[in-house]
């Protein structure tokens, strides 16, 4: 069972790949929409509101964001506001579930709690989504975190995750390196200039950021000719349209074509369509990053060298000319297809299967062996080899989700605490990560 959230076509498309890549494994693999558990259409409302934020105050979202990652009791509130929800998850796993998939950070904060209680008897496993993680993707009692790369693993292990192994990405095998013929062929098919270069433009299957902004400053720079997808953002590209952009497109249907058309491609979110253009073979750079996940994401992806984030508007031209022409264009390319090399849907067919179950969760977080609340260093091999299995005595694991029914542990939370979480939030922003802090890329800051 993969549990997802519509919130944008980045989970819930991860989440249809996954379930494809299961299904050829042999396995069978359904996808739930975390909107259609929540009771009375409260999903849909919280969805909707997220939306609005991140299109019309996005400053709000930001500093959300960064108090989710500054506040060190953000994920225990978390967990405790959604205790009601818990029994609506088990219920929609079926009897013969033998592991869950989270893919959205909220999903985990609701299968952790009912692993570690022992009211969920199969193996829980969070597919990071995003290369950047926020305190709110980490749960105590997870299984197996899949990573994208080693400086999420990191960042995950820093947050406290149990076992964290490097996985590599995953999206539809339609997207794949060009040919120079290709490129020409489908730009002239597709009416873009067939010898310039071109920047393909990006923003979520919502269109949110400054895209506008973003496609003039491109124009500007000379180098290269914007092309605009703006998603399902009507307004946007009827506002493009205005300001004289002659190459955008709505929702765009066949993605992997456009992006052999691209020479590079400018996003601002770190999302789904910037894995689409690094298993292209199309090298990638954030600009004008959205506030929260966008800022924190582009910041994670220039570390571990798969995207450039463009800082300022003068940076803008010279990046695009040595992402297109140059050898950090090409460097940016290989590692950016590394990531492709593994495949999560692996670690989740091996866990399903018995093949490798994770060590058990510590009541009290850490490591066995290394002592209470201890993680294991970065550096762990344990960490990229998967670790021994060990088949419970009894055999299969039962048909029963909810089998083990544990006593349930209660989260205090008074306000008291909060208020004051907060006010060291407030008066100390620059906390060190890894102890209630947050790095700097988590919180809002100034447009350049």
């Amino acid at each position: 069972m993969i549990i997802y959230a519509s919130a944008g076509a980045g989970h819930d498309g991860a989440s249809r790949e996954l379930a494809r890549r299961l299904r050829a494994r042999g396995l069978r693999a359904d996808c739930v929409d975390l909107a259609d558990i929540f009771p009375w259409r409260l999903g849909r409302l919280l969805r909707g509101t997220y939306h609005g934020i991140l299109s019309r105050l996005p400053w709000v979202y930001g500093l959300l964001f960064a108090i989710g990652g500054n506040f060190s009791r953000a994920a225990p509130i978390t967990r405790a506001l959604l205790r009601p929800v818990r029994p609506r998850v088990l219920r929609a796993l079926p009897p013969d579930t033998r592991a869950v998939v989270s893919t959205y950070p909220v999903v985990s904060q609701l299968l952790g709690p009912l692993r570690r209680e022992g009211r969920l008897g199969v193996p829980a496993i969070t597919y990071l989504t995003d290369f950047a993680v926020n305190p709110i993707w980490v749960s105590p009692g997870i299984d197996v975190h899949c990573a994208a790369h080693v400086t999420t693993r990191a960042e995950a292990r820093a947050l406290g995750a149990g076992e964290v192994r490097v996985a590599g990405r995953m999206v539809s095998a339609a997207f794949r390196p060009g040919t120079a013929e290709e490129k020409r062929r489908i730009r002239g098919r597709l009416g873009l200039p067939v010898d310039a270069r071109l920047a393909l433009l990006v923003a979520g299957s919502w269109g949110v950021g400054a895209v506008a902004r973003t496609a003039a400053e491109i124009a500007e720079t000379g180098v290269a000719v914007p092309v605009v997808v703006c998603g399902r953002n009507t307004g946007l590209y009827r506002r493009l349209r205005r300001r004289g952009i002659n190459h955008v497109f709505g929702w765009v249907d066949d993605m992997p074509e456009l992006l052999r058309a691209a020479d590079v491609l400018v996003e601002n979110a770190g999302g789904l369509t910037a894995l689409e253009a690094m298993a292209s073979g199309v090298p990638v750079a954030t600009y004008r990053p959205i506030p929260g996940h966008g800022r924190a994401n582009a910041a994670t992806m220039a570390q571990a060298g798969v995207a450039t984030w463009v800082r300022r508007r003068a940076d803008l031209a010279p990046a695009l000319l040595r992402l297109v022409d140059g050898a950090a264009g090409q460097r940016q390319r290989e590692t950016g297809l590394a990531l492709f090399t593994m495949d999560p849907a692996q670690v989740v067919a091996d866990v399903t299967r018995g093949i490798a179950a994770p060590p058990p969760v510590p009541e009290r977080g850490g490591a066995p062996g290394r002592g209470p609340g201890s993680p294991a260093p970065v550096d762990d091999p344990a960490l990229f080899e998967p670790a021994a299995f060990r088949k419970p005595a009894d055999g299969p694991v039962p048909p029963e989700v909810g089998a083990g029914r544990a006593a349930r542990r209660r989260t205090p939370t008074r306000w008291g605490g909060l208020r004051a979480g907060v006010a060291r939030w407030w008066t100390r922003p620059d906390r060190p990560h890894g102890s209630g802090g947050a790095r700097a890329a988590n919180r809002p800051g100034r447009r350049t």
